[in-house]
């Protein structure tokens, strides 16, 4: 696929009806995902004369957060004849900090200013919602379980982001946790446990099933009692039984540190000290920390990740062949931050 180089390309510009809605990976690359104005704006540029200018270029955000998609920017940038300087992958970064620098001609980078601040901003955002949540897990495992609240066309993405920026142990995403470089994880749902009748027949034919090596996770909030079923579980797989997953739903009051609490003194009197406890739903920080604090062993998050907001980012001129200037509201010239390195 072409590179759009003028808004005569995008007047040329159709898509097939029978295609999926999301972006290709050439489509992107190729600017066909950025704002039209940006496109219009190489036309007068190019007439002008002006179009090869030499401008510098910073990014920033309004509110703190935790950087990510720095990876995705460079690999739009690969082929562009500029220079760029960024905080690292990971770190934390406070409002109004320049975040990335973009030197050079505008005509090799302008196009794709859409492109930059929409996978920084999402990226951000799930890079600091789930670096909350492995913050307030304090050690414990968080797994990241959002791919099924986003388009699975940016899942993916989202899963890489929270264990590789933002600390996850894991995604159940299995391209994303791929593109991690990890295995996915994850058990059964709910509908495995309704189709085969008794979460205690689900138990053993899972157990039949899976490889050796794969931890026996299993549901036990279906059809009865949490803990009746925890302990017909336990009683049936014995030291096979790694752990029990509780995802009570919030029409039977959800997964309350009372509950955690209960089921986990009846596996220590049971004789099964060594059993863990899975809790998914609905968390988010602070109940993160209450149901850690009652005995909850991991953590599977899905939309306090996958919701979290796009931190807005803004991308400035700041310089225009060495001679600072900016718009209204902006200190000209570049705003120098000891934290940013050379990435390209």
């Amino acid at each position: 696929m072409a590179t759009l180089d003028s808004y005569r390309d995008v007047q040329e510009f159709s898509v097939r009806e029978d295609r999926l809605f999301s972006a290709t990976h050439e489509e992107i690359l190729g600017g066909y995902t950025t704002d039209v104005y940006f496109v219009k704006t190489r036309d007068v540029l190019r007439a002008a004369g002006k179009l090869c200018t030499s401008v510098t270029s910073e990014v920033f955000a309004r509110k703190p957060g935790v950087f990510a998609g720095l990876e995705e920017t460079l690999r739009v940038l690969e082929n562009s004849d500029v220079e760029v300087w960024a905080l690292r992958e990971g770190d934390s970064f406070y409002p109004q900090e320049v975040l990335l620098r973009i030197e050079g001609p505008y005509e090799a980078f302008g196009m794709y200013e859409t492109v930059i601040l929409g996978m920084l901003a999402s990226s951000s955002a799930w890079a600091t919602a789930a670096r909350e949540c492995v913050e307030a897990a304090g050690g414990k495992p968080v797994l990241c379980f959002g791919a099924r609240h986003v388009h699975p066309a940016i899942a993916p993405v989202m899963e890489r982001t929270a264990v590789r920026t933002g600390g996850c142990a894991g995604a159940s995403c299995i391209l994303g946790a791929r593109l991690a470089g990890r295995e996915p994880l994850g058990t059964v749902p709910h509908a495995a446990v309704l189709i085969m009748g008794d979460t205690v027949s689900l138990a053993l034919q899972y157990d039949s099933v899976m490889p050796e090596g794969e931890p026996r996770i299993v549901l036990v909030d279906t059809f009865k009692d949490e803990w009746e079923e925890t302990s017909r579980v336990a009683s049936a797989l014995g030291d096979k039984l790694s752990a029990v997953r509780l995802d009570t739903p919030g029409e039977r009051g959800g997964v309350s540190p009372a509950l955690v609490r209960e089921i986990r003194a009846r596996l220590d009197l049971a004789g099964f000290p060594e059993v863990e406890i899975v809790v998914s739903g609905g968390l988010f920080p602070e109940r993160i920390r209450e149901l850690s604090r009652a005995g909850a062993n991991s953590f599977g998050v899905g939309s306090y990740i996958s919701h979290a907001n796009p931190i807005d980012m803004t991308l400035d001129i700041k310089e225009i062949e060495g001679v600072p200037i900016a718009k209204r509201g902006r200190i000209p010239g570049r705003i120098e931050n000891p934290r940013l390195s050379r990435v390209k």
